[in-house]
């Protein structure tokens, strides 16, 4: 599997609503949070029993983030949440979802909508979406970098240029198709 890319809000606004509800809500966190989908899906029932604020550790740095959750969206989590984990496991309530069952869902969602495959939509693309929104809405790096929990700058500002990789493929994909000669049968 490649890199995730950014994709268009309305975009996956369209793919969002063609995933399972659970997925789709999943996602929604990680728009909203920039959470990576492992740390979305192993939210503990106990975590969102709190309130709207707590701290996780993130799975792969180990590294403690604070969040924040609206009302609405607390709510939601509330009322999908299993047992132990907000979001359950296939076959066992003690186990969570699987990020693998998220990309599924995912890359069905994405051909449905025939995304081009040089388009890489993954769980992913959640998290570069909120990196480019907070880059815009603040346009300093350095607050992408501290909200992502990123340790490297450089990382960082391949985050907040997302969306100008995502339009530049985008410009070379319509350039090539229009050079392309039309087949006659």
């Amino acid at each position: 599997m490649g890199a995730a890319d950014w994709a268009p809000p309305e975009l996956m606004s369209h793919i969002l609503a063609a995933l399972t509800p659970e997925n789709a809500l999943a996602l929604r966190v990680s728009l909203k949070t920039g959470l990576r989908i492992d740390d979305v899906l192993s939210l503990r029932a106990s975590d969102i029993a709190k309130g709207n604020r707590f701290t996780i550790s993130e799975k792969k740095t180990h590294k403690h983030r604070r969040i924040y959750l609206s009302d609405s969206l607390l709510d939601e989590l509330r009322s999908s949440c299993g047992r132990y984990y907000v979001f359950e496991g296939r076959l066992k309530e003690t186990e969570h979802r699987t990020r693998q069952a998220v990309n599924k869902d995912l890359a069905r969602a994405a051909e449905a909508f025939r995304v081009p495959a040089a388009i890489q939509i993954s769980p992913h693309s959640a998290r570069k979406i909120y990196a480019v929104d907070v880059f815009n809405k603040y346009g300093d790096p350095h607050k992408v970098q501290e909200l992502l929990n990123h340790s490297r700058e450089s990382v960082t500002l391949l985050y907040c240029l997302a969306e100008a990789v995502y339009m530049k493929k985008a410009q070379k994909r319509a350039k090539n198709s229009q050079k392309r000669p039309i087949s006659r049968k």
